[in-house]
């Protein structure tokens, strides 16, 4: 047996006598357990296992270092035998493998608990947000192939200044005097990508800006924003409980939020019913509020927020009404080929000769750092510098 899968027995071992007799992995009683199965080891030996009791117990079990090292984002794990780490340029292997799925699929439950959640076979999916803030999902096997899986996303440790951003390449200088002056305009916009673009990042930069004296109410499914302001209050979403019972929704919360004397609402992720009461807001004098969306591109973004609005109950004419008169602007962001994420479109919202919403291109930022001016430039200007009356 090669050293590796002998350690592996001695943890299980050694795992199943302290929880036959309810005792702590402490070096002591991990000693005497090894000693009642035959097996007597010099202190480093027990120390060794002591350790991989209590990584098992504690944190996120093997996956603690990746998850506390810099710059990781995310951490992900297809099946014992492959794990994959996010540093800021794309998925890439680690070489750290779970001896089982059994191993992994003990670990996903322990994290779901530690969420608050149930995860077994009647509910083998779970989305959660876990004590140290990560976001965890998982999914058990056989549902999921080639094992159990899970995806951890780690939270920013702290808001990026926008200079950092323009060093970082998520955006020219040039870009953030524009979307300096969406802020400071309280023009009402929305940051849109896919999944792992940065909108997050860039948004809670952008609230940063925000003038000290406005009141900021941040609602979100999972805390995630994290401004560098002085006057910030945040709302979260919570599931159900296992009976079913205590959900408060994102639509809960924006209704809630719209009592406390917001100077900005902040939607952290519109994605449901919620887009209807957000709408409402920033049509009754809200000035200034913002969110994220999940699209494809600036110009999906109409048709996006229509398929949300008209989901929860709005007509189609409805929705284009009120998005035409609440939001302002799209800022897009895009995940080049590299890992880097950046803004690649700002677009102004404008309605066509038939009502409709659609998003026009303003400005373009190329990879190269280069900016354009697209055909809504002109209504772009309008918004950030509005004329008197």
């Amino acid at each position: 047996m090669n050293p590796a899968a002998e350690k592996t027995l001695l943890v299980d071992t050694v795992r199943t006598q302290l929880a036959l007799e309810g005792a702590e992995p402490t070096p002591a009683r991990v000693a005497e357990a090894l000693r009642s199965k035959g097996r007597v080891l010099g202190d480093a030996a027990v120390l060794d296992v002591v350790d991989a009791l209590r990584r098992d117990a504690l944190g996120a079990g093997p996956l603690e270092p990746l998850l506390r090292e810099p710059g990781v984002t995310d951490v992900v794990v297809n099946g014992p035998e492959a794990v994959y780490v996010d540093r800021g340029s794309g998925l890439e292997p680690v070489p750290l493998r779970f001896p089982d799925d059994g191993a992994v699929r003990r670990l996903a439950q322990r994290l779901a608990a530690a969420g608050g959640r149930r995860l077994d076979d009647a509910t083998p999916y779970v989305d959660t947000r876990l004590p140290d803030g990560c976001r965890f999902h998982a999914v058990l096997s056989p549902i999921a192939q080639p094992g159990t899986c899970l995806s951890l996303r780690v939270p920013a440790r702290r808001a990026f200044a926008c200079a950092e951003l323009v060093e970082a390449g998520t955006f020219p200088a040039e870009g953030l005097q524009l979307l300096r002056a969406m802020v400071s305009a309280r023009a009402a916009f929305v940051v849109t990508g896919a999944t792992g673009s940065g909108k997050t990042t860039v948004l809670s930069s952008l609230l940063s800006l925000v003038p000290e004296e406005d009141r900021m109410v941040l609602v979100e499914d999972t805390a995630e924003l994290a401004p560098q302001h002085p006057h910030v209050v945040s709302l979260e979403a919570r599931p159900p409980n296992v009976e079913g019972a205590g959900e408060i929704t994102l639509r809960h919360l924006v209704r809630q939020a719209l009592r406390m004397r917001p100077d900005r609402l902040v939607v952290g992720e519109v994605r449901g019913a919620e887009v209807v009461d957000l709408l409402a807001a920033l049509n009754t004098g809200h000035r200034g509020g913002c969110g994220t969306v999940h699209a494809n591109s600036a110009g999906d973004v109409p048709a996006r927020l229509e398929a949300l609005a008209v989901a929860a109950g709005l007509s189609r004419e409805a929705a284009h009404s009120q998005i035409g008169a609440a939001l302002q602007a799209v800022v897009h962001m895009v995940r080049d080929p590299d890992g880097r994420r950046r803004v690649a479109q700002v677009a102004t919202l404008e309605r066509d000769g038939g009502g409709r919403v659609e998003a026009v291109v303003a400005v373009t930022f190329g990879r190269d750092d280069s900016v354009r001016t697209g055909p809504g430039g002109r209504r772009l200007e309008r918004i950030l510098h509005p004329g008197p009356g």
